[in-house]
């Protein structure tokens, strides 16, 4: 009986490692220009008497390393709601009722891109992890997700909410395990973010709220993720190779998010970038024990680029060259913090960039790199991937 039990085991189980096939992205159509954003946010607010509050937003945004971000909201669908435009008002209703099917939607225009990319029909899809922070329902929006998209209803849906930033690296954990462990299995993983769940008004003794307006951007990231690559068919973006998360001591009080009757609202304290910072080499160390590497500029690094200060701290702290962190800084300034879809923007940028500048691999030329989640607890995901040649 032994026997046969183990026979049915490994029969469920893939030889290859979990890999990257296809991804997508999408965001709506509403840019701001991040040095025009203050005008615009305190005007739909209706608090442009608040001159000095007004004047530090700007401040802060000339030196947040964004140029542009794209959101949902806008002066008119806030407008019709305007309980969200105050600092605490009761407005929960309102912004399930705005976004329960559109963060879903937003899902729906990036999985057709990486449907698309990888060349097959849907139907071959047997799971899907959808993620976002910024909705909250059930049937969830994976469900709705599922039904918009037209996917079997045989498909093994899991959801992820509530999660923050570090995200991204969630599902790239979760989709490994899954992959790897149903044998000729293709996973479609989505993260899809709105933050207009978040939208509110400026107040005086809260400059931490006021930073989350002008650093939060809405995009959804979707990616095909299989093991036992038929390469005739399917082409290999990145191989996951291992995948791990940590939770940094004594870090609670640096970064929270609350669902409130006014939304969803965020505490950043200044101590994040050091209190990543100083505990990212020994993860690092940890992560990449097996394959001996110790050398940080001799990997590719795709980092959740939680803020401008963030990707500094990392940068000095590891003593990375200026080049490592480009695709993180460029994802941050066209798109803004994208929450759980933003550490997969930037492998999507990284893959484009390297076969634009003719490199050896998907990974910027490297064979092996990291994707860093980064978010509350404070929680990091370290997901160790290996590049694919660009041929």
């Amino acid at each position: 009986m032994a026997n046969v039990l183990q026979e049915i085991r490994n029969s469920q189980k893939a030889t290859g490692p979990a890999t990257v096939l296809a991804i997508g992205t999408a965001v709506p159509p509403t840019c701001y220009p991040q040095a025009d954003y203050p005008d615009f946010y305190f005007r739909v607010c209706k608090s442009e008497h608040m001159t000095q509050l007004k004047k530090k937003m700007q401040y802060i945004c000339d030196r947040s390393g964004i140029r542009q971000r794209y959101m949902f909201h806008t002066e008119e669908n806030l407008g019709k709601n305007p309980s969200m435009c105050t600092f605490d008002g009761a407005s929960l209703n309102a912004r399930q009722e705005m976004l329960i099917m559109e963060v879903p939607k937003l899902g729906v225009e990036a999985a057709e891109k990486a449907i698309k990319e990888w060349g097959h029909d849907k139907s071959k899809i047997t799971h899907l992890i959808f993620c976002t922070t910024t909705s909250n329902d059930m049937p969830g929006a994976d469900y709705q997700f599922a039904t918009m998209f037209g996917l079997n209803p045989t498909v093994s849906r899991t959801m992820v909410y509530q999660q923050g930033c570090f995200a991204g690296g969630t599902v790239l954990r979760l989709v490994k395990d899954i992959a790897e462990n149903n044998k000729g299995s293709r996973v479609l993983v989505v993260c899809s973010e709105i933050v207009a769940f978040a939208f509110r008004g400026p107040h005086e003794d809260h400059i931490d709220s006021l930073i989350g307006q002008l650093l939060f951007g809405d995009g959804a990231a979707a990616l095909v993720v299989g093991a036992d690559v038929d390469e005739s068919v399917e082409k290999p973006i990145f191989q996951i190779m291992s995948a791990s998360q940590a939770t940094i001591p004594n870090s609670l009080h640096t970064m929270a998010l609350h669902l409130t009757e006014a939304g969803l609202t965020f505490h950043l304290s200044k101590e994040v970038p050091k209190a990543v910072s100083d505990n990212m080499e020994e993860l690092m160390l940890e992560a990449f024990k097996p394959l001996g590497i110790t050398d940080w500029n001799s990997i590719f690094w795709q980092v959740h680029p939680g803020g401008k200060a963030i990707l500094d701290k990392i940068e000095e702290k590891l003593e990375l060259s200026k080049d490592k962190m480009r695709d993180s800084r460029y994802i941050l300034s066209e798109y803004g913090n994208l929450t759980s879809a933003c550490v997969l923007f930037v492998m999507d940028e990284m893959r484009k960039r390297s076969f634009r500048e003719g490199k050896k691999t998907t990974g910027d030329g490297y064979e092996w790199g990291v994707a860093i989640g980064l978010g509350p607890g404070l929680t990091v995901e370290t997901i160790v991937l290996r590049s694919v040649p660009i041929l």
